[in-house]
């Protein structure tokens, strides 16, 4: 549906129609109280303008009720713009359980889109309508802001770490998107579209690419290009931990924290797997920083939670942690395998 007030972005989410009343309920009491404030100032002076030059005004004793009013109405006021905004904040924030999730890397100067099917796409992004979407998003360099108008969606995207939002779009159509995040020289053009499209059409739209395979087979193919499976094997016998059913499972590491083997985890294992270390585990996995990038650390993560879902508790597990490469490919003097 288009919006009626000029120069207002479409609803096209079930997001649009929160953020647009919260929106227009403080900008009414912005209005209101500077109305208000204006004509008080234009009626005190007017009132008790000094009419003669030696007029002395009679004095003005102070009013409990009065006081107590202007107290009490802006704290009420001040509280439900607080309590309104953090129920809109918290719903954005909060993925649901039964979304469809999809991988988004901001690189300059381009949003480069996975799904988990394997279709890739490049300043694109297909989804159906009435279906919550999930997404996951990195960034290869510096920070960039992830933005639909239309959804009424924003987030960051910082290096380093991953974050994630949802949406569930309400009509069909295609909707811009941008960098909202100053990210250098051609940050102006790192723009693209969401296309919004019925399922039946999107399942035809995404039986139509993928041909290099679903990311969890890229990144089995990866995971063993990398020579992974040489410590993290499917027994107990290796000298990392076993992976399968690893994914969300709680975690004891070395310092006795207990950790959610969740996307974050895994990326910080593969990239700074010292960080954390799982107890009964040597810390002797060296580093994959520089040697994969966020698109593959991605894949790598769609692998191991393709391989189990989160079983009974058994042996302590650590993170999906890639071992070294074979040994022709690891630097001098490190170590070819690490176990967590």
């Amino acid at each position: 549906m288009s919006s009626w007030i000029p120069f207002m972005p479409e609803r096209a989410s079930t997001f649009a129609w929160r953020v647009d009343a919260l929106y227009f309920y403080l900008l009414g009491v912005t209005v209101i109280f500077s109305l208000l404030i204006a004509g008080l100032i234009f009626y005190f002076a007017v009132k008790y303008r000094r009419r003669e030059p030696d007029e002395i005004p009679a004095p003005i004793e102070g009013s409990l009720k009065l006081e107590a009013a202007w107290t009490v109405i802006p704290f009420l006021i001040a509280t439900s713009m607080f309590v309104w905004g953090a129920s809109v904040y918290f719903s954005q924030y909060r993925v649901p359980a039964d979304v469809m999730e999809l991988y988004v890397v901001g690189k300059q100067w381009m949003w480069k889109i996975q799904h988990i099917e394997g279709q890739r796409e490049i300043n694109e992004l297909h989804v159906p309508i009435g279906r919550k979407v999930k997404l996951t998003l990195a960034s290869e360099d510096v920070i960039h802001s992830f933005f639909v108008p239309a959804f009424r969606i924003k987030h960051d995207v910082v290096p380093g770490r991953f974050s994630t939002i949802w949406f569930e779009a309400t009509q069909t159509g295609r909707y811009h998107l941008f960098c909202a995040e100053y990210c250098g020289t051609n940050h102006s053009g790192m723009t693209g579209w969401v296309h919004v499209m019925e399922p039946a059409d999107y399942e035809n739209w995404l039986s139509g690419g993928a041909a290099e395979g679903s990311m969890a087979s890229l990144g089995e193919k990866l995971f063993q290009n990398l020579g992974c499976n040489t410590c993290h094997r499917s027994d107990t016998q290796g000298r990392g931990p076993v992976l399968a059913g690893l994914f969300g499972r709680e975690q004891i590491m070395q310092s006795g924290e207990t950790v959610l083997a969740d996307e974050a985890y895994i990326r910080e294992s593969i990239l700074n797997p010292r960080a954390k270390v799982l107890q009964g585990f040597q810390p002797i996995m060296p580093t994959f920083q520089g040697q994969v990038n966020e698109e593959q650390v991605l894949q790598l993560i769609a692998y191991i939670r393709s391989i189990g879902a989160p079983a009974e508790p058994a042996q302590p597990s650590g993170a999906a942690l890639p071992a070294r490469a074979p040994a022709g490919r690891r630097p001098a003097g490190q170590p070819d395998r690490k176990n967590k």
